[in-house]
């Protein structure tokens, strides 16, 4: 037996979620479900915990207290090879790409092949994931060779031609210009569009939630401040920490 099942419709669960590094509290009682096909997105300043939540979220680290469940089933119990089992279920795209010093298609194609998928599914699936990020010509280009912005949406097509039930993209596009941050963005309406996904996105850029977000949850000083739909969350904002963050009150 792997863990409680649920019984819920959500993809990801986090319940009363707790994370310390050397008796530094970095998340605190954080709770939320995300449902299939939802993009939520987690904001927040730089250095609140954005990058640790998703590393629980994708089994790359253990909270200090509360539970993970994925597709109803709580992460806490799993052994090393379930829990690697359920990894592969999911697809994380880190803020720093690192790709391959090879092809395109290699890149993307890499996790299809320790899968065991057949060579004729594997040339459809990347073709695929390439042609959902605006890089279906670009199979035999080199890795070396692309731009921040084609490099990021590598590997986003590199997790989608997995097709995992759950994606988390990390700062997205921290680190590029206004041109490349629109065709990341533009990707990931489209890996929505084709695939059905689930999305969990962090990013301290407002723009991109409000943009990106069909949920949007606020994370200041380890916890979730405020958690609704863009509207309320840039217009109407509940708690007073939202409104003086939205309107740039607040200095971390």
């Amino acid at each position: 037996m792997v863990g409680r099942n649920s019984n819920n419709s959500a993809v990801v669960e986090a319940e009363s979620l707790s994370k310390s590094y050397n008796g530094k509290k970095v998340l605190e009682n954080i709770s939320f479900k995300v449902t299939k096909g939802e993009t939520f997105v987690i904001i927040g300043p730089s250095g609140v915990g954005k990058t640790t939540l998703l590393r629980l979220i994708d089994l790359l680290d253990y909270p200090s207290s509360g539970n993970i469940l994925f597709k109803g089933i709580n992460t806490a119990s799993l052994s090393g090879k379930d829990r690697l089992s359920f990894r592969r279920r999911i697809g994380m795209v880190f803020q720093s790409t690192v790709l391959f010093d090879t092809t395109v298609y290699s890149n993307v194609s890499y996790g299809l092949r320790i899968r065991g998928i057949p060579r004729e599914q594997e040339k459809k699936k990347v073709s695929k994931a390439l042609r959902t990020v605006g890089l279906d010509s670009f199979q035999q280009r080199y890795a070396k060779t692309l731009s921040g912005g084609e490099a990021q949406r590598v590997a986003i097509a590199r997790i989608l031609s997995y097709e995992p039930e759950l994606m988390l993209l990390d700062e997205p596009t921290a680190n590029l210009d206004p041109a490349n941050t629109s065709a990341v963005e533009k990707a990931i309406q489209k890996a929505k569009q084709n695939y059905g996904a689930t999305i969990v996105v962090a990013t301290h850029n407002m723009f991109q939630a409000r943009r990106l977000g069909e949920r949007i949850a606020l994370l200041l000083d380890g916890r979730f401040v405020e958690v609704s739909d863009p509207e309320t969350m840039f217009t109407n904002p509940r708690e007073p920490l939202t409104k003086a963050f939205i309107k740039g009150e607040l200095i971390y």
